[in-house]
């Protein structure tokens, strides 16, 4: 058996220890991302099904849309939108082959956070 010291490393990275790596914590975000968007989707189909049933319904939902909750989750759900194209365009090019170095795969992380910013400021700017 390999005489293996164990009193000089850890056994496990921690928080002291380890840093997150920006491949990691992209792809963390794009699961969630794709799973958020679950909730700006169900806000915009009950928005349409209460139209379709009726003024009264429909005042409570364009209510619940319109109001800062509403809008917080409409704005998070479009920059949501804006990451998971990003990062499904960055995979496509991992898919390639392309990319898979650790510099370049960072750089394409931090390109996806901040273009999906640069992308959700110029769509609420337009609309």
């Amino acid at each position: 058996m390999a005489d293996v010291n164990r009193g000089e490393r850890p056994l496990s990275p921690h928080l002291q220890v380890y840093r997150p790596q920006m491949t990691s914590i992209s792809s963390i975000l794009t699961r969630i991302t794709g799973n958020a968007l679950i909730v700006g989707v169900l806000l915009i189909v009950w928005w349409l099904l209460a139209a379709a049933t009726g003024p009264d319904y429909f005042a409570i939902a364009d209510a619940v849309v319109t109001s800062w909750f509403g809008d917080l989750v409409l704005t998070l759900s479009l920059w949501a939108i804006w990451y998971h194209y990003l990062a499904g365009l960055r995979h496509l090019y991992y898919d390639a082959g392309k990319g898979l170095e650790i510099e370049t795969s960072e750089k394409l992380g931090w390109a996806c956070i901040g273009g999906s910013v640069i992308l959700t400021v110029i769509t609420l700017l337009i609309i």
